[in-house]
């Protein structure tokens, strides 16, 4: 390759140290050229840039000449400081690798305070001042990922014309004389799910009505409060804060499915045949009234038997007709393949009443959880083929098939836990449920599916409809969360028009691509904070446990190290390359190895936690001989306490 050889388009992200990287180019041969100090002080962490790339000794490359294409956060928070006689606000180092001047104003701000700013070009401008009774290590991450925690004024007003208006039928079906329950989590706040059943005939055939808020219907496009929802993106639940797309007062109050109350909704009528088939979908817009609300345990526990609550006995005479549609909808995707639904594990992080981390306890689907996530499958699956057949373009959520060298990792990692996979050099969502089948109970399952995650990787929106592997859909996008995301909103607008008589619709929109990838990152950002929070909290408890040493298994490969899971609690770490023995080591794909040894996707290991950052959210551990005795390690079934 020529010194100079042509322009590139990346995301920039930050060293430390001061220097960074353009990543993700578009450039079929390099994936990441270098960016020196003085060239990366006008951008920030997640940028999108153009230069020049240039080659280096040694194979490497380098990027010159940038120029900014997209600026991806509104906001930075720091502490105030000042450089001859002027302020400026000095930036968390993996954000920026520079001071940020402030742009004259009225804000009374003073050094030493720490600040959230609006960026405005090249200079910020003070919002809000954080006094010392903030969880000053929250507000960084949330800033970090550019998360809006507050609604304009003019959003704010908004809301409240939407929440002072009635609720009524006008020309909308009326479901309101059918028993219709809403079930989640006790905590749960924004119900924006209800389902009605109505019993089969003398075909067999069942009708599962799953009715969905209709935010939509109070919120113009392009109004204040959808251009607010917009730059979310989506809701992020961070342990011990919420952030919402919609303000509670509408996601929680004016728009949730509150039980006894009417509410418009979008309703998605599956026909269900007795072998677990939708032979016929009808969409419309209705008008119901919840009967009642149950927790996901209230119903578990029914199901298991069938013992009655007061707010069970509301809806008993639909009960049983919902655990018909649950297993006839289970046979058929059963059929198709796929991951199992109910095989997730994950750790769950307990606060106590002032925020602060008490444990962790092993989280599961329940029976009821199934239930109900059954249901919502079937309801977006439907959607989406609802769609597909009319030719009117969706927000599509796609998980596409791995390559050969993904599907290759995913049978050494099987043959590391002590299964054969035999996939050969392709993978079908057939093979996926039978891989699935194997282990699905295993003690080794949690480890097994975190390693899934990584090489299967994460499903993503686009306009361009195509298969999602892990729910072996053909077509799949998301409808049944509208308070929550913004994809699913944007689909119920598409269907609205639709029905409303709007004919000019473009099959596969430039326009709606153009949301769908800002929606991704949205998503993934949300994602992201929600990850690090759980792992700041884990660090801080993982503080008591400095010493200790417990089996786990390596679930991810990083170029500078490994991630271990601890096998019984499932908290992650990282082993640092420069801390195993025998080394160098150098990474792969899904394996790591030096001179005398090779670790792998799912290789069993001890090792003892060596240093934690809660601040930063990181666990490190020491990789220790097989040899020696393990400390008492977290049980599952009693959580850590």
């Amino acid at each position: 390759m020529n010194d100079v050889t042509t322009q590139v388009t990346g995301t920039v992200s930050l060293h430390s140290r001061g220097f960074g990287f353009l990543n993700e180019l578009d450039h079929p041969e390099v994936d990441s050229a270098f960016i020196a100090p003085p060239d990366l002080n006008p951008f920030l962490r997640d940028d999108v840039v153009c230069g020049t790339l240039h080659s280096e000794k040694g194979g490497r490359f380098s990027v010159k000449d940038l120029t900014l294409v997209e600026r991806r956060r509104s906001q930075l928070l720091g502490e105030i400081v000042e450089h001859r006689g002027e302020l400026f606000l000095k930036v968390d180092a993996e954000i920026s690798n520079t001071d940020w001047p402030l742009q004259e104003t009225k804000a009374p701000a003073k050094v030493g305070e720490t600040w959230l700013c609006r960026i405005d070009s090249s200079r910020v401008v003070p919002k809000k001042r954080l006094g010392k009774d903030v969880e000053m290590a929250l507000e960084k991450l949330i800033a970090k990922y550019d998360l809006q925690q507050e609604f304009s004024p003019e959003a704010l007003k908004q809301v409240k014309t939407i929440a002072a208006k009635k609720q009524t039928l006008g020309s909308r079906r009326d479901l309101r004389h059918l028993l219709t329950v809403t079930i989640d989590a006790p905590s749960t706040t924004d119900l924006d799910d209800a389902i009605s059943v109505i019993p089969a005939g003398l075909d067999g055939v069942m009708h599962l009505l799953v009715s969905i808020a209709d935010p939509v219907e109070a919120i113009p496009e392009g109004s204040p409060l959808d251009v607010e929802a917009l730059s979310r993106g989506t809701s992020t639940y961070l342990a011990g804060r919420v952030l919402p797309m919609l303000p509670h007062q509408l996601s929680s109050e004016a728009l949730s499915l509150l039980a006894g109350v009417d509410r418009h909704c979008m309703t998605v009528e599956m026909r269900i045949d007795t072998e677990g088939q939708v032979i016929a979908v009808d969409l419309y817009e209705s008008l119901i009234q919840s009967t009642t609300r149950l927790s996901y345990d209230e119903l578990a526990h029914w199901l298991e038997s069938e013992e009655s609550t007061p707010a069970l006995e509301k809806v008993e005479e639909i009960l049983p007709w919902l655990r018909t549609a649950s297993a006839r909808l289970a046979v058929f995707r059963q059929r198709r393949g796929g991951l199992n639904l109910f095989g997730t594990e994950s750790a769950e992080v307990q606060l106590d009443n002032d925020g602060a981390i008490k444990g962790t306890a092993p989280s599961r689907n329940t029976p009821a959880n199934l239930m109900i996530e059954r249901f919502m499958v079937s309801a977006n699956e439907s959607v989406a083929r609802w769609m597909m057949e009319r030719g009117l373009p969706g927000v599509f959520r796609i998980h596409p098939l791995p390559d050969e060298s993904q599907v290759k990792s995913l049978s050494d990692c099987a043959f590391q836990f002590g299964y054969e996979a035999g996939f050969g050099r392709t993978l079908s969502p057939g093979a996926l449920a039978a891989f699935d089948a194997q282990f699905l109970g295993a003690a080794s399952e949690p480890a097994i599916r975190s390693v899934l995650r990584g090489i299967l990787g994460r499903a993503r929106y686009t306009v361009h409809p195509g298969l999602h592997l892990g729910l072996a859909a053909p077509l799949y996008l998301h409808f049944t969360s509208p308070l929550r995301r913004y994809a699913d909103l944007a689909v119920h607008r598409q269907i609205k028009g639709y029905l409303q008589g709007d004919r000019h619709l473009e099959t596969q929109d430039p326009k709606i691509e153009e949301l769908s990838q800002h929606l991704n990152i949205r998503a993934a950002a949300s994602a992201k904070a929600e990850s690090t929070r759980r792992r700041m909290l884990l660090a801080d408890y993982m503080t008591r446990h400095i010493g200790e040493v417990y089996a786990a298994h390596i679930t991810r490969v990083l170029p500078f190290g490994l991630i271990a899971q601890l096998d019984a609690s499932l908290v992650e770490g990282l082993l640092p390359f420069e801390g195993l023995p025998e080394g160098p080591w150098e990474a792969g794909q899904a394996w790591a190895q030096s001179p005398t040894q090779r670790l792998t996707l799912g290789a069993p290991v001890r090792v003892k936690v060596l240093a934690t950052d809660p601040e930063l959210g990181r666990i490190e551990y020491a990789f220790m001989p097989s040899a020696g005795q393990l400390s008492q390690d977290f049980l599952p079934q009693k959580g850590l306490t």
